[in-house]
């Protein structure tokens, strides 16, 4: 049995067939072929597969594609620029050495893209609390942390440049 799912995904719109116990990150992945949402934990710890869910930040191993059905779903490909540009955030992490491996880097960017979206100007404490839903076994966070702090400095120098 396969059941018939529409969503907006980084701003395009889908529609595919899919079998109900299709998990959102699965079918990100699978049938989008988005790869930068990792599959980690697969119990919603880790956070490597955080996207946005009509504005919020979700881990999407602990939601069904159906769940998401008529939503607007932004992954790690749709924070970057439409020419490949690489978003504020993507740049300051890049810039502050806020990853090593890598596998935790898209979740982390995406979650701390939504709580800069939900807090322009956090402290250090807020900025941790905020991402402590996602988890990095190699960095210690230190750098995460800077590269998020340069990356709301950034962003407000540059939403006031524009005003």
């Amino acid at each position: 049995m396969t059941v018939s799912v529409t969503m907006s995904v980084n701003g395009r719109a889908i529609s595919d067939d899919i079998d109900p116990r299709t998990l959102l990150v699965q079918f990100l992945r699978e049938h989008l072929r988005l790869t930068g949402t990792h599959v980690g934990c697969d119990t919603a710890q880790c956070g490597a597969c955080t996207v946005h869910l009509n504005g919020r930040a979700v881990k999407s191993c602990n939601i069904l594609a159906v769940q998401a059905a008529r939503a607007e779903v932004t992954t790690i490909e749709g924070i970057s620029g439409a020419n490949g540009d690489l978003h504020p955030m993507q740049a300051a992490f890049r810039e502050h050495h806020g990853l090593q491996c890598g596998f935790c880097t898209p979740g982390m960017i995406t979650r701390a893209w939504r709580l800069l979206q939900e807090n322009p100007d956090p402290t250090e404490a807020e900025i941790r609390a905020g991402i402590a839903g996602n988890l990095c076994r190699c960095t210690g966070y230190q750098n995460i942390v800077k590269a998020i702090r340069a990356a709301a400095e950034r962003m407000s120098t540059a939403k006031e440049a524009a005003e």
